[in-house]
């Protein structure tokens, strides 16, 4: 039994699973049934596929501040009046 990482986004009504070592993709209505689908779409995968075995990725979260273009245009031209 091997153990991978299933990375899981929402998009619209559906949730998008994806395996980041193999790179598989499938989705589900719930978290769950994407995971589920995704274990069976990796099973196929690799019963037809080679799989080389690599040092697990590291996921991490990091923070950014959005600035929107309007905003921007805004305090250049209040910066150019100056």
């Amino acid at each position: 039994m091997k153990t991978f990482t299933a990375i899981i986004t929402k998009d619209e009504d559906m949730y998008v699973a994806t395996c980041s070592e193999v790179g598989t993709v499938s989705q589900g209505e719930s978290v769950e049934e994407a995971i589920e689908n995704l274990k069976e779409a990796t099973e196929l995968y690799l019963e037809e596929f080679s799989f080389e075995e690599k040092a697990r990725p590291l996921i991490t979260t990091f923070e950014i501040t959005i600035v929107k273009d309007d905003v921007k245009a805004q305090e250049n031209l209040g910066q150019r009046m100056h």
